[in-house]
């Protein structure tokens, strides 16, 4: 009964600190699941299950987790996304046409916080449950209210919350399969100077939710005692939003926008090369093109609807990494991953998410605290290549132009809590 009360009372708090979250995986995904794998640069993430954490990333995982074990943890985030504006930008045509007299915006990231929890139950020798929470997708951007972009957005945030229910069966001691069923729950915030008429501005913010439902697959293969590989895919997450939009004293709206979360895919390899070290690569999929655009479908009298042109691609991202065993109680872990972002022209890039590819560059360290309790922390430092943006919003009267360079980055620090009963 204390067990039960314990994992009540963890996954309450963990439910309700999902409230905050940030971009930091190429797109608006959050790889940062667990901090357990973020060491590795999550490399080997679909074959790796070393805790309850596999839930998301391969519910087959289970299978080689015996007992109860729960795992929680958090991940502090600090992207930076700077502007600095080339000199070609405009304002909208209907305040003049020209130049913008905000400054660049200061910097639109900001520390941010995703936790997760896991817990996972062998009820034979044969099949597993489990069940995990966390926040697969989120963004959040942040500019001065009186920037050179703020036709195009001021701020811009999405949240979401994952309950994510499994099960996995051990067909024998080669082959396990899991599977898993999604609820999500989306929040998204969207604030913007607005053209109300010829030399009319007002702030407009825009806030909805929702809720989807979908489900994920995993498989787990251990051809060799040092070689397992694993697959998963998660499947399209379909959410209607609807919510308000208040313009500054002057109009309230019904708001409704309809958008597909992209599906997923993974492959990932483990193989334990000596005693002491293990090797670990990962190659994964995402269908972002599931999201050309972001219709905001604003009714009533007078009401405008807005859209966001993103025109995103699918994207792949490759990564490699290794534990080295220190001692019983100590191993280090290292990784490499390259991120391709689905914003790939300068025409299309938001200023909402002012994406790059990206290359993470990732360590850290496992301690076994006792027997069945083991603390992981890992650390990953994103390097962003200099980012062009040159968006009109495809309505140069009503969002301007804003054309310059970013200069990006971002630092993770992830701490992750596993217990086995």
């Amino acid at each position: 009964m204390r067990m039960n009360a314990l994992t009540r009372n963890v996954l309450s708090t963990i439910t309700l600190g999902l409230g905050v979250t940030s971009v930091h995986a190429a797109g608006f995904q959050l790889l940062e699941q667990n901090a357990s794998g973020l060491g590795n640069a999550y490399a080997g993430s679909a074959a790796v299950a070393e805790n309850a954490s596999t839930i998301f990333f391969n519910p087959a995982g289970m299978s080689y987790l015996p007992g109860v074990n729960l795992s929680t943890g958090v991940a502090a985030v600090k992207p930076s996304f700077k502007f600095s504006d080339n000199g070609n930008s405009r304002n909208p045509l209907a305040m003049g046409g020209g130049r913008p007299r905000g400054g660049n915006g200061g910097d639109a990231g900001g520390w941010e916080f995703v936790p997760n929890a896991y817990g996972s139950l062998q009820l034979n020798d044969r099949l597993h449950v489990g069940i995990g929470i966390g926040a697969p997708f989120g963004l959040s951007t942040h500019y001065d209210d009186d920037w050179a972009g703020q036709y195009h957005s001021r701020k811009f945030k999405i949240q979401t919350i994952n309950i994510n229910p499994s099960v996995s069966y051990k067909v024998n001691d080669m082959l396990a399969l899991g599977a898993g069923v999604n609820w999500q729950r989306i929040d998204a915030e969207y604030t913007k100077q607005q053209v109300v008429g010829v030399g009319m501005a007002r702030a407009a913010k825009v806030e909805m939710d929702g809720d989807a439902w979908g489900w994920n697959l995993g498989a787990m293969l251990q051809p060799t005692p040092d070689t397992r590989v694993g697959l998963s895919y998660r499947s399209k997450m379909k959410h209607s939003a609807s919510g308000t939009t208040k313009v500054q004293n002057l109009a309230k709206f019904d708001a409704r926008a309809d958008v597909d979360l992209p599906d997923s895919a993974i492959l990932s390899v483990m193989h334990s090369l000596t005693p002491r070290w293990d090797l670990l690569a990962d190659v994964s999929w995402t269908g972002w093109s599931s999201i050309p655009e972001l219709k905001i479908r604003n009714s009533g009298p007078g009401a405008q609807s807005d859209t966001l042109n993103l025109k995103f691609r699918d994207t792949w991202r490759f990564a490699v990494g290794a534990n080295y065993k220190v001692s019983e109680q100590w191993k280090l872990k290292f990784g490499v991953a390259y991120d391709q972002s689905p914003v790939h022209n300068d025409k299309n890039r938001p200023t909402s998410l002012p994406d790059n590819n990206r290359v993470w560059l990732s360590t850290g360290v496992q301690y076994q605290a006792t027997k069945n309790t083991t603390l992981d922390v890992g650390y990953t430092y994103l390097h962003v290549r200099k980012t062009k943006i040159d968006n009109d919003g495809e309505s140069l009267a009503t969002k301007g132009r804003i054309a310059g360079d970013y200069s990006s980055k971002g630092n993770i620090i992830g701490v992750q809590l596993t217990s086995r009963f």
